[in-house]
């Protein structure tokens, strides 16, 4: 006897059509950046060695060297393999550490300077995506005026204020737009590609890596100094990894293979063969290839192409931070959320302003892509070896990997991205300094941040009272000790074994103690985020004190009232707008012993002050809070 099973068609076609729009979304926001390499990347490449004229095979050489440098950096190990390695479905180099962390095995300074190295060397990269590609975009402006030219700095400065004014109404409403807008620029950037290839079929020869193999023989020195503008191709390769939560490996792996993988290549031939029968356009290769007519409508939309990528590489700036601010490397910020459907989408305001500031100050600096060229490439190079050294410790803790195996499938990649961190790091005379002190100056702010917090928990640990026994004591004098006063109070703390500094104040000036006392603890797991029946744990200490838990996702907002009300549900009976929440203020005096230069006490004092208002961070109900001031020499 047989079963006949009946497929729903309406339910496919809506799995399918959510499927397409996640990759259309992907194509927008995972591969802005890449999208827009190839409008300097094969100029910049050309440089080094056109000033005595550039022969056949050089031109197929470079071309070759950029092919396998898609082929192998981006395909192989990002789209293929580090997809795979994920942190709860989130990817990225701070998850990636997170999970790292959890299972470092005596390796964790090692790996927490990596993860911390690789974030900033991101931040930095942040900076000067936007720059670089708004830039290079509107210089076409000059091919279809000439009179442009002094126009090119003041309309991009503008086209950036106006990017980093609009973040605080949120990418949610904008985003519909980015997938399509971003598909017609791969699909004209492939087509001019595809028809130019015809000016010269000898460009195919660039699929036999043997041609990137002897340019680099032939070549010599210069050829080092051409793979830090070849590497320009692969910008962007980041971004595949940290958005991996937002879409998913299989949509964002179809965009590549349909569209983005064969675009970048059909371009990059079409580059190479209109050079190969005009070399007289290695000035501006890519805008060149297109009719005086097309000019403008596409200059118009490569300017939307790099907004776009300008605006994924911010919102992964924003996502990278509130990952950080989670697992204790920056002070508490403000985070908006712009979207009530995609957690994802979020508002950084004190990050935002920073970025802001520092790409525009890179605009003024450099005034050409052609000069901010030379600075890029070092913070990306560096990001992509720090997150090979953290993928290596990934197979051999989480997947098992012998040592053979991950030595023989890591190491070539990793020699390959050191190859070109070194030609890279040429160009730190020339503006590769930039990049390099972006970075530096995060990696200082996250170092003094993790190391002054350190301090501060183990100054006052040695104040601390127990709470255990504190507990034992209050009770005893029950009949001459505080008054109880009806209600709830709740008192946020880092360690539950240590009574509050602010109960303890709260005792000392106003002598009540409330009918009802949880001892609050939040605290951040090492995955994106955590089960609603996971969230809350309680344990009763004595009839009038209990500990609360609190535990939220790196990738989750810290939303107290919320989860307090959810546990509510389960039982726990008390009114959370007659609740009072009791905060200590710490108000830090820097001593020279502390275990810090003073530079550094002083640096994380002003890192302290600035932070984000505890009451506003974990979002507690207005009007419920009290905060209690102490002094804390560190």
């Amino acid at each position: 006897m047989s079963h006949s099973v009946e497929h729903d068609p309406s339910a496919a076609n809506t799995g399918l059509r959510n499927f397409l729009i996640l990759v259309v979304g992907s194509i927008g926001v995972v591969y802005g950046d890449i999208g827009t390499s190839p409008l300097y990347a094969f100029r910049e490449a050309l440089r080094p060695i056109a000033h005595d004229g550039v022969t056949r095979y050089e031109v197929i050489g470079l071309i070759s060297l950029m092919i396998w440098a898609l082929t192998i950096i981006v395909t192989l190990k990002y789209v293929l393999f580090l997809l795979r390695a994920d942190n709860g479905g989130e990817g990225g180099t701070l998850s990636l550490l997170a999970l790292l962390m959890k299972h470092g095995k005596g390796h964790t300074v090692i790996l927490f300077f990596m993860g911390v190295a690789g974030a900033a060397l991101f931040l930095g990269d942040a900076m000067i995506t936007p720059a670089l590609s708004v830039l290079s975009a509107v210089e076409g402006l000059v091919l279809v005026q000439p009179a442009m030219e002094n126009y090119v700095v003041p309309i991009a400065v503008v086209i950036l204020v106006a990017m980093f004014a609009v973040q605080s109404k949120g990418t949610a409403a904008v985003s519909n737009f980015f997938g399509p807008i971003t598909a017609l620029w791969f699909l004209v950037m492939g087509g001019i590609g595809l028809y130019h290839i015809s000016d010269d079929f000898g460009i195919l020869l660039a699929f036999n890596p043997y041609y990137a193999i002897i340019f680099m023989i032939n070549e010599g020195f210069i050829g080092i100094i051409v793979l830090g503008a070849v590497f320009l191709t692969v910008t962007g390769a980041e971004a595949l990894y940290a958005d991996l939560g937002h879409f998913g490996r299989r949509p964002i792996q179809w965009a590549w293979f349909c569209l983005v993988f064969p675009a970048l290549t059909f371009n990059y031939l079409g580059q190479g063969a209109f050079i190969l029968r005009h070399p007289e356009s290695m000035s501006n290769p890519f805008f060149l290839m297109f009719p005086q007519w097309a000019l403008l409508p596409v200059v118009i939309l490569a300017t939307a192409a790099t907004i776009i990528a300008s605006q994924a590489v911010i919102t992964g700036a924003f996502s990278l931070t509130r990952q950080a601010i989670h697992l204790g490397f920056l002070p508490r910020m403000e985070i908006f959320h712009t979207s009530e459907i995609h957690t994802g989408q979020i508002y950084l305001p004190a990050v935002n302003t920073i970025l802001m500031f520092g790409v525009i100050t890179l605009v003024f600096i450099f005034n050409s892509s052609e000069s901010l060229a030379t600075a890029y490439g070092i913070s990306v190079t560096g990001a992509m070896v720090v997150t090979t050294v953290l993928a290596f410790a990934f197979v051999r803790s989480r997947w098992r990997w012998p040592l053979p195996l991950a030595i023989a499938v890591l190491l070539p990649l990793f020699v390959l991205e050191l190859i070109f961190l070194g030609a890279n790091l040429l160009k730190i005379h020339d503006g590769g300094y930039v990049p390099v002190l972006i970075a530096a100056t995060f990696i200082i702010i996250m170092w003094t941040w993790k190391r002054g917090t350190a301090i501060l928990h183990a100054k006052t640990r040695h104040t601390d009272i127990p709470l255990a026994s504190f507990i034992k004591s209050i009770e005893k004098k029950s009949e001459h000790g505080p008054v109880q006063v009806p209600g709830t109070a709740i008192f946020l703390t880092s360690d539950p074994e240590s009574t509050p500094a602010a109960l303890l104040h709260n005792l000392k000036h106003n002598h009540v103690l409330h009918a009802q006392n949880f001892i609050l603890t939040i605290r951040t797991a090492n995955t994106p985020k955590v089960a609603p029946a996971e969230r809350c744990k309680v344990e009763k200490v004595s009839d009038r004190f209990s500990k609360l838990e609190l535990k939220f996702g790196f990738m989750e907002t810290q939303n107290v009232s919320h989860a307090l009300g959810l546990f509510r549900k389960t039982g726990l009976k008390f009114d959370i707008m007659s609740t009072s929440f009791y905060l200590g203020r710490r108000k830090l005096v820097p001593d020279a012993r502390s275990g810090m230069p003073q530079w550094q006490d002083r640096l994380f004092i002003g890192l302290a002050n600035a932070a984000t208002d505890p009451s506003d961070y974990f979002r507690l109900p207005a009007n419920r809070v009290v905060e209690l001031g102490s002094h804390v020499i560190i």
